[in-house]
């Protein structure tokens, strides 16, 4: 009993040097990750959504062999075509999981296009959109609703 005071003790003062807002500014962001039925992720913090490819996407598609990148600037309605991916197997489109401007590319997967195949859901997220819609996040799949839908 004393041994379990102790780690308990031990594990919250590990916490209490760390500010609070930094706490739930980590568990707000990982909880903002959302998927496409076309199998496309976002992940949005302060009103700006990262999004790319899911790994299913990926695995379905080979080797990735080039990507067309949004320019920064363009708008994009959701379901727009706002990418492109060719494989070794095929090229697919990517559409816009939500609306707005796109603000950053992801210029790396110009020169490295398999970070796709390696990291689909980090280093190689495509662009950066800032949202002109937040409500259109509310339609989208959470992961354990995207894991479903990946197994139908």
């Amino acid at each position: 009993m004393l041994a379990r005071l102790v780690t308990l003790t031990t594990r919250r003062s590990a916490f209490a040097a760390v500010p609070r807002p930094f706490l739930s500014l980590s568990l707000r962001t990982y909880a903002t990750k959302h998927y496409t039925k076309e199998h496309e992720w976002i992940s949005v913090a302060d009103g700006v959504g990262t999004f790319g490819i899911s790994d299913y996407a990926q695995k379905a598609l080979g080797d990735v062999v080039f990507i067309e990148l949004p320019e920064v600037g363009a708008s994009f309605a959701k379901k727009d075509n706002i990418s492109a991916v060719e494989s070794v197997k095929a090229a697919s489109d990517i559409y816009a999981p939500v609306s707005g401007e796109v603000v950053a590319v992801n210029s790396a997967l110009a020169d490295e296009p398999s970070l796709i195949n390696s990291s689909p859901e980090g280093e190689a997220w495509i662009a950066k959109i800032k949202l002109s819609n937040p409500a259109e996040l509310e339609h989208l799949l959470d992961e354990a609703s995207y894991a479903k839908h990946c197994d139908e």
